[in-house]
């Protein structure tokens, strides 16, 4: 099996279609790893299984999933890709101490900040240049800003960044953040936007989007899995670790995901459940790689060999919408999203 490369539009970057997602190795919230084995699964990622791009944020860790890949590819620059993220103000004391789980830390997105967490990530990184920076869950007065995406620009033209554009989240929504962004900034080179067979919504209407304004964005997936639950591991008696950000959703969410996924086994002819959801993704053009949650070596295999899978047939592509159209034969109460997700009306 070989790894397949997509190229972001008007760049020379060229990244493979399964990427790794350092979140899961660096912050504790998919279990704990090591910092010896963070960097053993992330040499083994591109080693063995062709693996280049790698994506993380200042955030994850305060800089640890940054060290983690400096210290991984130490020497070795010029045959990785970086990703990374900034806007989080780690660097607030206070606010880091009286930080609780997984909330989220003040963001800045004044010149100065970003230029000072450009630099700090530089230096973790190991680099003089980051290949893809994106400004970490943007909110709607951000896109509206037109100070914030200049100095991203301008980061470009000095050759600290090669890439640039935003991520969304960190839960699933922001629909009018992404698509306005698309209409304002139309030279954007990346969003990171969660999207899979089970939440097809807003991604959808973020890419269409793009298509239509923003010639040159290419999307990067994250949650490919749902969560884990396109990977066809859970049942409805399936119990998470204490320290496992799943544990804490609503029984209903494992109970209809289950039965979701049950709709889907014939998807699994071919390959697992897990590979089918990353070829569906893959399906998309604009995609550009796919981030699929790796905490141990049994997933990094799978997932990898994903790529090189023959792609999904037409029919199985229109039978995954049908069932898309009618929820998976769930009946739920409405999603609740986070963010824009009504244009309005002026």
């Amino acid at each position: 099996m070989e790894m397949q490369f997509r190229k972001f539009p008007g760049t020379g970057v060229a990244v493979s279609e399964i990427g790794f997602g350092t979140w899961t190795v660096s912050t504790g919230w998919w279990g704990q790893k090591t910092d010896d084995e963070a960097v053993a699964m992330l040499r083994s990622a591109h080693d063995n299984h062709g693996i280049t791009f790698f994506d993380a944020a200042d955030s994850y860790g305060n800089g640890r999933s940054e060290r983690q890949l400096a210290a991984a590819f130490a020497g070795r620059r010029s045959e990785v890709v970086f990703g990374t993220k900034v806007g989080y103000d780690i660097y607030d004391e206070n606010a880091a101490k009286a930080r609780r789980g997984q909330a989220e830390l003040p963001q800045r997105f004044d010149p100065e900040y970003m230029r000072l967490a450009l630099e700090r990530s530089l230096e973790r990184l190991g680099t003089d240049y980051i290949d893809v920076l994106q400004l970490h869950n943007i909110k709607m007065d951000h896109v509206r800003n037109p100070v914030i995406w200049e100095t991203l620009r301008d980061f470009k033209r000095e050759g600290k960044i090669r890439v640039w554009g935003a991520a969304f989240g960190p839960a699933i929504g922001w629909r009018y953040e992404a698509i306005e962004l698309c209409e304002r900034e139309r030279d954007i080179g990346t969003m990171q936007i969660i999207w899979n067979i089970l939440e097809q919504e807003p991604g959808t209407s973020m890419i269409e989007a793009a298509r239509d304004n923003a010639p040159d964005c290419a999307f990067n997936i994250r949650v490919t899995h749902a969560s884990g639950m396109l990977e066809g591991k859970y049942t409805e008696d399936t119990v998470f670790p204490e320290n496992d950000h799943r544990r804490h959703r609503p029984r209903s969410w494992l109970v209809n995901g289950v039965k979701k996924i049950q709709t889907l086994d014939f998807l699994a002819e071919r390959m697992t459940l897990g590979q089918a959801s990353l070829k569906w993704l893959l399906a998309e053009p604009r995609v550009g790689t796919t981030l699929p949650n790796i905490y141990d070596f049994d997933q990094l295999d799978e997932f990898s060999r994903a790529s090189d899978l023959p792609d999904l047939s037409a029919n199985a592509m229109d039978h995954i919408a049908e069932l898309a159209a009618q929820n998976f034969g769930v009946e739920e109460e409405a999603m609740k999203y986070k963010g824009t997700m009504e244009r309005a009306v002026s």
